[in-house]
């Protein structure tokens, strides 16, 4: 594969005469990507799927993700050109061209040359392309892609596994087969595993069928993420191809995954899997505090609402405390209400290679939001918390 990425990245790399930044705490990363190879489906996925799997086709100039015969799912600039919102930011679209990807996200060698530039010890891969594939109405191709990219990051995670944390997508239309892909990625050696973060909603997350995958990941120690993107149902943004509710939607996208959360929470999957851990990712913080008084208030006041009770006194945020953890980029306001949601609950981010995210500049940005926190504090948001719920080595992890 040929790329143009080397030479748009000189024109990116950090100015080493920039003012000298204060000296932070080790930064692992809950929240960056890998690049999925356009070849990966056609050469991984079961026989029996291989013309209907996803690929990335030139339209009109652009790559765009396809699957089956004819379904466009997204273009790729989105998900593709770190660095952009920092050299030109109104040139970012949906629009991209895989030339232009870095190669850090299908190399796991650059990936770790790119990690050491940006100043990040360690990294939570999710997938890019495959974040639009929740939204599939064939759930046996969703299911055979996902087995594909399992095996595919894996793989990629294998070159430093200290450094390098992968979770497994997991499609959960069959909860039988969802356990058991589950239980396949712990095999693996992935480190934890997503699913929608919001399902159809006649099988929200408060149903009873789910019992055994929340069973099975607290047995595992697996972490279950919730990233944005990742709606089971339809188009996400907008209803043509520029509307105004493409805004609205992105400014309002927490409030999927706070149903989630509330469906899990007051349905008592926390009291009875206590050793469950739910990340909620992409979706910053500061739309928590809020929630967790609403949460609380509500079961306080509206026992007709708020059915199951919990046991020995408890109210929902200290489920939410004990079992959820928030992964976010760069919400100061979020950091300023660290006491209301829990310094504990806070990992950073950085989305590489994504066009929103913080690489290459992602020491200088962490430390302007850190700015006055307590290093105690800096320690734990800038990476001890990612270490504590992901099983990184610290100290393995710390040498490049």
């Amino acid at each position: 594969m040929t790329s143009r990425c080397a030479g748009r990245r000189s024109s990116i790399i950090p100015d080493p005469m920039r003012e000298e930044m204060p000296v932070l705490p080790l930064i692992l990363s809950s929240d960056s990507h890998v690049f999925e190879p356009p070849d990966l489906w056609q050469k991984r996925i079961d026989a029996a799927f291989r013309d209907r799997a996803p690929r990335i086709q030139r339209i009109d100039d652009a790559d765009q993700i396809v699957v089956e015969a004819d379904q466009v799912l997204s273009g790729i600039g989105l998900i593709s050109n770190a660095g952009a919102r920092f050299e030109a930011p109104e040139t970012i679209s949906a629009d991209g061209r895989f030339e232009d990807v870095l190669r850090g996200g299908y190399d796991p060698r650059q990936h770790l040359e790119d990690m050491a530039l940006d100043g990040v010890a360690g990294e939570v891969l999710y997938p890019s392309q495959g974040l639009f594939y929740f939204r599939l109405a064939d759930s046996q191709l969703m299911s055979a892609i996902f087995r594909a990219y399992n095996d595919w990051l894996a793989e990629f995670c294998r070159t430093d596994p200290a450094r390098l944390k992968g979770i497994a997508m997991i499609n959960l239309d069959d909860v039988r087969d969802g356990v058991g892909e589950l239980e396949r990625a712990a095999r693996l050696g992935l480190s934890g595993a997503m699913i929608t973060e919001y399902p159809l909603e006649h099988r929200r997350y408060d149903q009873s069928e789910y019992e055994p995958f929340w069973a099975a990941a607290a047995a595992l120690g697996l972490p279950i993420s919730l990233h944005t993107a990742t709606r089971r149902q339809g188009k996400i943004r907008g209803a043509g191809e520029k509307t105004l509710r493409d805004a609205s939607s992105r400014s309002t996208k927490a409030f999927y995954p706070a149903l989630s959360m509330c469906d899990m929470i007051f349905s008592g999957v926390f009291e009875r899997h206590p050793r469950l851990t739910l990340a909620i990712v992409e979706f910053e913080l500061a739309w928590v505090p809020h929630v967790l008084s609403s949460m609380d208030y509500t079961y306080r006041e509206r026992h007709g609402e708020a059915i199951y009770r919990f046991k020995d006194g408890m109210v929902p945020s200290d489920f939410f405390h004990r079992n959820v953890v928030l992964s976010f980029q760069e919400d100061a306001v979020g950091v300023r209400l660290r006491d209301l949601i829990g310094v504990d609950n806070m990992m950073w981010g950085s989305d590489y290679p994504h066009s929103e995210s913080t690489f290459p500049e992602s020491q200088r940005i962490l430390a302007e939001i850190l700015a006055g926190v307590p290093a105690e504090e800096q320690a734990k948001i800038a990476g001890g918390n990612t270490a504590r719920v992901y099983g990184f080595d610290v100290g393995k992890a710390g040498r490049s």
